[in-house]
């Protein structure tokens, strides 16, 4: 664990941990801790690769980790490997033939249109369906190192891809997540200021930079937008479910690398 201040922390995992919901079994990135409580829910963690295919998007399900120091600036260098991809299954069957996989897209566009109903989707309608959704492991699809460094209040990030599968190559994401049960208020430098579920799930950004708070806004991160992406924004929560919040980057697959800073506020214990 690597302290920011005197409550605030960060700790990053060479494994899945921790294992919550949905996205248990893939890789997380840095987990914001408060006074040793890990703030990150069903989060990803901050500096997550998803690359999003024609026909798969992929996630990490395997990495390595090393860390170093140099004076009051420490380096964490996660290695995430592209092996894993989500699925939907029809009783423990693989959906693939062509009258399923229609389904499963007027469901995707279906829940684009209305996304307000997708907990629905998830929780009820594919349950009761015997439809399973969930993450399975495959070929690799490359790797992609991500160099975090650490200068409080700061986190720079620096991503570097090696995809090693190209034919149908569509979009990249680096996602920054925590928990929504912590962080509740979302600003930014439009004055938009949004709470709770009218943060939206997933929106684009147009200030310049946005940041997201603890619903008294004693501790939170900002990040600004990068020159030829889109940042998001979403929050999304329903006990046991759902449990997520942040800003996510989304950008071409043709950059090698990506870089950005994360600032973190928050040195005051709680009232």
């Amino acid at each position: 664990m690597i302290p920011i201040s005197e409550f605030l922390s960060v700790r990053l995992y060479s494994d899945t941990r921790p294992h919550y919901y949905h996205i248990a079994g893939l890789q997380k990135g840095l987990i914001l801790v408060k006074q040793g409580a890990e703030l990150v829910g069903e989060g990803t963690g901050f500096g997550v690769p998803v690359v999003r295919y024609r026909d798969k998007t992929y996630f990490s399900g395997s990495s390595t980790l090393r860390i170093s120091q140099t004076g009051n600036s420490t380096t964490l260098v996660k290695k995430f490997v592209l092996d894993m991809i989500h699925e939907i299954r029809f009783r423990k069957t693989r959906i693939e033939n062509k009258i399923t996989r229609r389904f499963a897209k007027f469901l995707a566009e279906l829940y684009e249109k209305h996304k307000r109903w997708r907990l629905l989707f998830l929780h009820s309608l594919l349950k009761r369906a015997g439809i399973q959704s969930l993450f399975v492991q495959v070929k690799p699809a490359g790797k992609v190192t991500v160099i975090y460094r650490i200068d409080p209040p700061f986190i720079h990030v620096k991503a570097l891809f090696e995809l090693w599968k190209k034919e149908g190559l569509q979009k990249i994401f680096l996602l920054n997540e925590q928990g929504s049960r912590f962080f509740r208020k979302y600003c930014d430098s439009n004055c938009t200021v949004l709470f709770d579920k009218h943060i939206g799930t997933w929106d684009a950004v147009e200030a310049e930079w946005a940041c997201v708070f603890s619903k008294s806004g004693e501790f939170g991160f900002c990040l600004r937008k990068v020159e030829d992406t889109v940042l998001h924004r979403g929050r999304e929560f329903l006990e046991g479910i759902l449990d997520w919040v942040g800003l996510d980057y989304e950008f071409s697959p043709h950059k090698t690398c990506f870089e950005y800073d994360i600032e973190l506020f928050g040195a005051s214990k709680d009232k």
